[in-house]
C-alpha cells in the first residue's frame, strides 16, 4: 500500500490550529447544493462542526467550505472534492459553500499563479482525513471496539466483526468533541473515488439561470451606486472641477474627490494605481450616475512628458542594443562560443501592452461605519485588500470583514484591489452610506493594470556540426524583464548568458495570465524553431536532444525544470499527433513550455481558407500531476489555448500622448468564435505526482505553435505581436506554399 502519513502540526497555521477553533467559516449566502440529493437537506436540524473545512448534519449531509476565491478556475468544486475524497463521503451528499476571508482558519486564500490546488493539496487532504479519523474514533468509543477494526465507505462506518454500521451523521456530534489526531494516514491515489472523476461546477445552475452570484449582483439595503472619473492619460492629474451641472441631475447624491494614495500611506504590491486621485459620483442608480459622470467639466494637466507606444518601443530597443547590466545567469564562456561559431542565428521579438478585459467589470461593495468595515466583491487577494483597507481607513484588521463573491474573469486584474476595492471602502467611509462602486468598460480599460510591453533578443551559436554551442538572451520590458534566467534552454548548453533590463514608465503594469511566460514562451519557442531550421534538424528532435543533455549532464547548479517531464510531454504529443505524417493543406507548428510547475507541449494544425490562416486543430499534452476534476481541467486547458491564440493574433493596447488608443471592444480586438480552433485534443500525463498549476500553463506556448505553423504555411516568420492588427495588414497571405 502506498499510503502517506501526515503530521497535523506542520506549522502555526496548520489544520490542527484551524480545527481547534470554533465555527465553520463565514457563510455568504451563495451556497448551492452540489447535488439534488444534498439539496433536499433543507430540513437539517443540527450541524456539527468537525473542523474549519467541514460540518456534518445529523442526516449525513456534509457541508465543505471552499476556502479560495473562485475566478473561473473551478476551485470551488475541486478543493471540496479533495476534502470529500479523504473524508470518504459520497459526493452526492456534499454541499459546497464559499468561505469568507479567515486567515486564522485557512491558508493562502488567494487566486493567483495557478497555485490554489498545489498549495492547498496536503492541507485539504489533511482536513478530510482528520475528520474521518475523528468520526472513526467516535464510533469506536461508542461501540467499545478498536478503531483499527473499523472501515468507511461513502459516509458509512462499518465494523466487520459485529456487522454493525453507522452513518457519519449519527456520530458527528460526538466526533466534533474528539481530540484532533496528531497524524493521519492519507489514501493511496489508486483508491481515489472522487478525485479523477468529472464533477460539474457547483455553481453551474446559478450561472446558467443568471441568478445572483457575482460581485456585480450584490445588493444591500440603503446602498448607493458610485462611479469614478480618472485622468484621461497616464502622467496627468486634475487641475480644476466644475460639477454644478452634474450635481443638479436627478438621482445624484454627491460628487467629491478621493485620493487612495495619500501622503503617509505605504502601498503594497497589490496597490498599483496610476491614478490615485479620483472624482466620485454617487447616486441612486448606475444609469443616473453614468449620465452625471458625462456632465462633469474637468480640466486636466500634464505632470511631465506624455508617453507614446513609439517611445516605449524605442526605449526597449535601445536597452537591448546598448544596455549594460550584470548577467542574470552566465554559464561557460558565451563570448568565445559566439566568436568561434560557424553560424549565428539572431532574432528579436516584441509584444504590446495587453488589457485584462474581464467580462465582469471591476466592482466592489463597501459599508464602512465608525467601528467596522464590511466589504463584498470579486477579489483575488482578499487578505492583501484587508491590509490596505486597514491602513487607509485607520482600522484594525479585526474590524474588517471581506466576503468573496464569484468572479466574472480575473486573469490577474483582480489581484490589484488597490483601486476598485480601496476606492469603495474610502467612498463609503467618506459618504457614510453603503455603496457599490462600478467601473465602466472604459474606466477599466484606460486605467491599467496592463500586461507589460516586451522585447527580447535571442542569439544562438552553432558549430560546424550544427551543434548548439552558445545561447544568449537579452530581455527588456516596462517595469520588468520577461526573461526567466534559469528556465530552458539554460542547463542544456555549455555557454549561456541571460540579461534583464527594465524600462520605467508612467503606465502601470502588473500580472496578466501567466505573467512573463505569456510572452517569453512564444518568443523562445519561435526562435528555437528557427535555430533547428538553421541546423537542418527536425524541431522536435532538436528540442529532445537538448533535454537529453539536461537529463544526462545538466549545465549549472540551478535549472527550474525537470528535463525528463519536459521531454515527456514533447514525446507524448509527437506520438499522439503523428508528427511527421504530412497531410496536404495542413501546416504544423510545435511548441513546449514549463511554467506554474507544469509542462505543456502543443502542436497546432493550420489551414489556409479564403486566403487567410485558420487554426484547424491544437494537440496538447499536459503534465500537471494528478488531475482532480478532468472535465474542469479540459476547460482550463482549452480556455488557455483559445485565449493565447486570440491575444497573439489580434490584441494590443497602444498609447499616444499618455492616453490609451483603445477604450472598448470596438478598437481592442479579442478572438471571435469563428477564429477559435475547430478542435482541441488534450492528453494528460498519468504519473501520480502531486497536482501542479493548470489555469495558466496552456496559454504561453500556443503563440509559438501557431507562429511556427504559419511559417510553414506562408514561408514568413513573425516577430511582432499581434500577428494581425485590426486592418489585417501585418499578415496578409501573399504567397502560400505547399
Amino acid at each position: 500500500m502506498n499510503s502517506t502519513v501526515l503530521k497535523t502540526t506542520v506549522n502555526r497555521r496548520s489544520f490542527l490550529k484551524a480545527s481547534a477553533l470554533a465555527g465553520g467559516g463565514m457563510m455568504l449566502g451563495f451556497n448551492w447544493s452540489a447535488t439534488p440529493a444534498a439539496a433536499q437537506a433543507s430540513g437539517v436540524s443540527a450541524w456539527h462542526n468537525v473542523n474549519a473545512f467541514l460540518k456534518i448534519s445529523d442526516d449525513g449531509i456534509v457541508t465543505i467550505m471552499s476556502p479560495n476565491p473562485e475566478i473561473g478556475q473551478n476551485v470551488k468544486t475541486a478543493m471540496p472534492m479533495i476534502v470529500a475524497e479523504e473524508l470518504d463521503v459520497d459526493w452526492k451528499n456534499v454541499v459546497v459553500e464559499q468561505a469568507g476571508l479567515d486567515t486564522g482558519k485557512f491558508r493562502r486564500q488567494l487566486a493567483g499563479g495557478s497555485q490554489s490546488i498545489r498549495q492547498g493539496w496536503k492541507g485539504l487532504r489533511m482536513a478530510g482525513a482528520s475528520a474521518r479519523r475523528m468520526l472513526l474514533d467516535a464510533a469506536a468509543k461508542a461501540w467499545d471496539v478498536p478503531v483499527a477494526e473499523l472501515t468507511t465507505e461513502a459516509g458509512v462506518i462499518s465494523h466487520k466483526g459485529s456487522g454493525r454500521t453507522i452513518g457519519y451523521g449519527s456520530v458527528a456530534s460526538a466526533a466534533a468533541g474528539m481530540a484532533v489526531p496528531e497524524e493521519v494516514v492519507l489514501k493511496d491515489p489508486k483508491d481515489f473515488k472522487i478525485i479523477g472523476t468529472s464533477q460539474k461546477n457547483v455553481d453551474a445552475v446559478k450561472i446558467i439561470k443568471g441568478e445572483p452570484l457575482y460581485g456585480i449582483d450584490y445588493k444591500a439595503e440603503g446602498m448607493l451606486i458610485a462611479m469614478i472619473e480618472h485622468a484621461p492619460a497616464f502622467g496627468m492629474k486634475m487641475k480644476s472641477l466644475d460639477d454644478a451641472e452634474a450635481r443638479a441631475m436627478p438621482g445624484i447624491h454627491d460628487i467629491f474627490t478621493i485620493n487612495v494614495a495619500p501622503e503617509g500611506f505605504e502601498p503594497q504590491w497589490s496597490d498599483i494605481n496610476a491614478f490615485p486621485e479620483k472624482i466620485v459620483i454617487l447616486g441612486n442608480s448606475t444609469w443616473e450616475v453614468m449620465k452625471a459622470k458625462k456632465a462633469l467639466n474637468v480640466v486636466w494637466e500634464a505632470t511631465g512628458a506624455l508617453e507614446s507606444s513609439a517611445d516605449h518601443e524605442a526605449g526597449l530597443t535601445d536597452l537591448l542594443q546598448n544596455g549594460t547590466t550584470e548577467p542574470a545567469r552566465r554559464d561557460g564562456d558565451p563570448e568565445a562560443a559566439f566568436a568561434n561559431a560557424a553560424q549565428i542565428v539572431e532574432r528579436t521579438y516584441a509584444a504590446p501592452f495587453l488589457a485584462h478585459n474581464t467580462m465582469e467589470p471591476m466592482n466592489f461593495f463597501a459599508d464602512v461605519t465608525a467601528d467596522h468595515a464590511t466589504l463584498h466583491g470579486p477579489i483575488q487577494t482578499p487578505e492583501f485588500l484587508r491590509s490596505s483597507v486597514s491602513k487607509l481607513l485607520g482600522m484594525s484588521e479585526e474590524q474588517i470583514t471581506i466576503g468573496m463573491t464569484r468572479m466574472g474573469g480575473g486573469f490577474g486584474r483582480r489581484l490589484y484591489g488597490g483601486d476598485f476595492g480601496l476606492e469603495a471602502a474610502m467612498i463609503s467611509q467618506k459618504a457614510g452610506v453603503p455603496v457599490k462602486l462600478v467601473y465602466t468598460r472604459e474606466d477599466d480599460m484606460t486605467q491599467g493594470t496592463y500586461r507589460p510591453a516586451y522585447q527580447v533578443m535571442y542569439r544562438a551559436a552553432l558549430d560546424e556540426d550544427n551543434k548548439l554551442i552558445g545561447f544568449h538572451v537579452r530581455g527588456a520590458g516596462i517595469h520588468g524583464s520577461p526573461v526567466f534566467a534559469n528556465r530552458f534552454p539554460a542547463g542544456t548548453v555549455d555557454n549561456y548568458l541571460a540579461e534583464n533590463f527594465t524600462l520605467e514608465s508612467d503606465v502601470s503594469t502588473g500580472a496578466w495570465r501567466a505573467p512573463r511566460s505569456n510572452f517569453i514562451a512564444g518568443a523562445e519557442q519561435m526562435f528555437l524553431d528557427e535555430v533547428a531550421e538553421a541546423a537542418g534538424k527536425d524541431p522536435i528532435d532538436f528540442r529532445l536532444a537538448l533535454f537529453e543533455r539536461a537529463i544526462a549532464n545538466p549545465v549549472g547548479e540551478r535549472n527550474d525544470y525537470d528535463a525528463a517531464r519536459y521531454a515527456g510531454v514533447l514525446r507524448l504529443i509527437k506520438e499522439k499527433a503523428n508528427w511527421g505524417a504530412d497531410t496536404p493543406g495542413v501546416y504544423r507548428g510545435v511548441s513546449a513550455y514549463f511554467c506554474h510547475n507544469s509542462y505543456v507541449a502543443q502542436i497546432a494544425d493550420v489551414v489556409i481558407a479564403d486566403n487567410m490562416p485558420k487554426v484547424h486543430k491544437v494537440w496538447c499534452a499536459v503534465d500537471c500531476g494528478i488531475v482532480i476534476n478532468p472535465g474542469s481541467a479540459l476547460n482550463q486547458i482549452e480556455g488557455g489555448i483559445v485565449d493565447g491564440i486570440g491575444h497573439a493574433m489580434y490584441s494590443a493596447m497602444s498609447f499616444e500622448d499618455g492616453a490609451p488608443d483603445q477604450n472598448n471592444f470596438n478598437r481592442y480586438k479579442l478572438i471571435r468564435n469563428p477564429q477559435a480552433p475547430k478542435e482541441i485534443e488534450t492528453f494528460f500525463v498519468d504519473n501520480g505526482i502531486d497536482p501542479t498549476g493548470l489555469g495558466e500553463p496552456s496559454l504561453p506556448p500556443v503563440a509559438a505553435a501557431l507562429a511556427n505553423a504559419l511559417a510553414k504555411a506562408t514561408g514568413k516568420r513573425l516577430y511582432k505581436q499581434p500577428f494581425f492588427n485590426v486592418q489585417r495588414e501585418y499578415f496578409e497571405i501573399k504567397d502560400p506554399v505547399g
